[in-house]
């Protein structure tokens, strides 16, 4: 990349999609309606976990950092792009660009960790149901979770400092709906081999191997199901299992997917307006699913969403 004279970029213009006002006007209306569907379904989501006692178990304890996660993720860019939207001055700080570029990855490359720990908890609970309550115990799934949140902070804060000490030489629109590292990179009029080095192997060990263990999980947790005797286990083993697994497998189709699509194709200097879309699946779309999926397709929360909804409701007659 060809070096330039250094000038100091004090804010950014985000001018994704601006080519096309009908679409952005479509955009503001799906993304503001899917917006207050995270907040609704996750917020109810979080609160049902915490009210009902039946659900203190690791998997509902790892869907709640889930939940919590997807509505902090989403509120640290649908609100900018929202305004970006209906706004002329399509502007944003260098400061506030930086800081939703660090919560935002940190919070998708949490998520990719969750999901592999979550495929985890799964595994153990349909492969080893007996030693499940020994193996998964409180300390081990607490630090489960909190580890997942660390390495996503490390992961981010270390790709977003170093992307931001890189000189941009004057050039601060962003072909993008947001502050996105992968196209504040295609402002920089320096070296950024390091960079493009350090996020393919984040990418591989935050996308690509947690991906892997998961399917291999899978594998596991099929073969062991295929392994009772009985026609009759292995019918109620499926049953019992394809709730949780058949949720959680939909989640990480749709998160990784258009995750490896934007980080593990090889990059051009131009962003694509596909690009910008598939920015939005990961980005808007899969956490207004996430609620959407664990809710209708696992019996027991839809047990406890009906029991809180009853207390309160004898409550209000009394």
């Amino acid at each position: 990349m060809k070096m330039g004279n250094s000038t100091a970029v004090t804010e950014f213009f985000l001018v994704g999609l601006s080519k096309y006002p009908e679409l952005q006007l479509l955009l503001f209306t799906l993304c503001l309606i899917m917006y207050v569907i995270i907040l609704l379904g996750n917020s109810l989501l979080l609160v049902i976990i915490i009210l009902d006692s039946r659900l203190h178990t690791p998997m509902y304890f790892f869907l709640g950092n889930l939940s919590f996660l997807d509505i902090c993720y989403t509120s640290s860019s649908i609100p900018q792009m929202l305004t970006i939207f209906k706004s002329r001055r399509k502007s944003i700080s260098f400061i506030c660009c930086a800081l939703q570029m660090v919560v935002s990855l940190a919070l998708g490359s949490t998520e990719c960790v969750l999901l592999a720990m979550m495929a985890y908890d799964r595994y153990v609970a349909i492969c080893n149901p007996l030693r499940y309550p020994i193996i998964m115990h409180r300390v081990l799934y607490v630090h489960m979770a909190a580890w997942s949140w660390i390495i996503g902070y490390l992961n981010s804060l270390v790709q977003i400092v170093m992307a931001m000490i890189l000189p941009f030489c004057g050039n601060n629109v962003i072909d993008h709906l947001t502050c996105e590292v992968l196209a504040l990179l295609k402002l920089v009029c320096a070296d950024i081999s390091m960079n493009v080095f350090i996020m393919t192997v984040a990418g591989i060990v935050l996308l690509v191997i947690p991906l892997l263990l998961i399917f291999i999980s899978y594998v596991f947790i099929l073969s062991s199901i295929l392994r009772i005797n009985s026609a009759e286990g292995r019918k109620k083993a499926f049953s019992t299992s394809f709730s949780t697994c058949s949720a959680h497998l939909t989640v990480v189709i749709l998160f990784y997917g258009s995750a490896l699509f934007m980080y593990m194709k090889p990059k051009s200097k131009d962003t694509n307006t596909s690009d910008e879309i598939i920015g939005l699946s990961y980005g808007v779309v899969t956490p207004m699913m996430n609620p959407l999926i664990y809710s209708l397709r696992n019996k027991e929360v839809k047990e406890a969403v009906k029991k809180v909804l009853s207390r309160h409701l004898n409550i209000l007659k009394s």
